[in-house]
């Protein structure tokens, strides 16, 4: 089985393909802008033609697109998570109609969640700001394409190797820069905010259960923890394995954790009912565990 993985190099990319390298039989391939990628692909600027023409070569029998942007202007996400997804689909009509296309979109493109709700894939879909406006555009190329397809909505992934910019990663460079002054204080924003975290390792096996599962599958699968967790918890459990002896903060100007979306979305929770029972699939390490490793391994760029 040939699979290619479009933003191998991502955070998410890294352990989806690491975890695909271990199936029987599977032939990985890497696909993105990185220079040791296989196959060369930036799904922001590339022709569907051009892209057409590098899946012909590759001759996937899956695609998984773990590429996407979660920062930056409007423009560049709409180049990444839209229009990519797009220009994707296209390709494989022409290139390998007969492939299946495994996308990761976000919980982001729901919205505002109601509390103790959980929210199912038939839920109404109301982003707030570009990034998950972009993200429900991205589902929505897929759900539309006509091919072999399923969209996974993730929730807040979290585990080793998070990127520098998400929460968990600054509150995490932010603990290694205080040590152990019993003086510190890390001034944060708001933590009040419920979010469903999972770990990173988890989306990863979702990843794969979807590639092996027969098909078809329902168009958009909710892949997280199963859990609404204040974003104070995981600040609090991160202090606690980095052996934090100051404190935490919470304060309208602290910037480092907390942000205006937050306010605007405070509860975000998945059922996972569907992808249990599509793919046999839940989620198996607990958030503390995920905070552990996050701590011991470090965050990425």
């Amino acid at each position: 089985m040939r699979i290619l993985v479009l933003g191998f190099s991502g955070y998410l990319g890294r352990h989806v393909a690491e975890h695909l390298r271990a199936l029987p039989g599977a032939r990985v391939l890497g696909g993105g802008r990185s220079a040791d990628a296989d196959h060369g692909i930036d799904l922001a600027t590339v022709r569907p033609e051009q892209l057409a023409k590098t899946l012909a070569s590759a001759a996937p029998d899956t695609v998984v697109n773990c590429a996407g942007a979660t920062g930056g202007d409007p423009v560049t996400l709409a180049e990444v998570n839209a229009r990519g997804p797009a220009v994707l689909c296209a390709a494989l009509r022409d290139a390998a109609p007969g492939a299946r296309l495994v996308h990761l979109g976000s919980a982001a493109e729901y919205g505002p969640g109601v509390q103790g709700t959980l929210v199912t894939e038939t839920a109404p879909t109301s982003p707030v700001g570009p990034y998950g406006a972009t993200k429900l555009a991205g589902t929505a190329a897929v759900t539309a394409s006509g091919l072999d397809a399923v969209t996974l909505r993730v929730g807040n992934p979290i585990g080793p190797g998070a990127p520098a910019g998400s929460l968990p990663g600054r509150v995490t460079a932010l603990l290694r820069e205080a040590g152990q002054d019993p003086a510190a204080v890390l001034r944060l924003g708001d933590l009040s905010a419920h979010r469903d975290f999972v770990d990173v390792r988890d989306v990863a096996r979702a990843v794969a259960h979807a590639v092996l599962a027969p098909g078809p599958l329902p168009p958009v699968l909710n892949v997280g923890g199963g859990a609404a967790v204040p974003v104070r918890e995981v600040v609090h459990g991160l202090a606690r394995h980095a052996g934090f002896r100051g404190r935490v903060e919470e304060t309208e100007s602290g910037t480092s954790a907390g942000s205006a979306r937050s306010a605007q979305v405070s509860w975000q929770c998945s059922d996972l009912t569907a992808a249990a029972e599509a793919l046999d699939w839940r989620p198996v390490h607990p958030l503390d565990e995920a905070l552990a490793t996050l701590w011991e391994g470090g965050t990425s760029p």
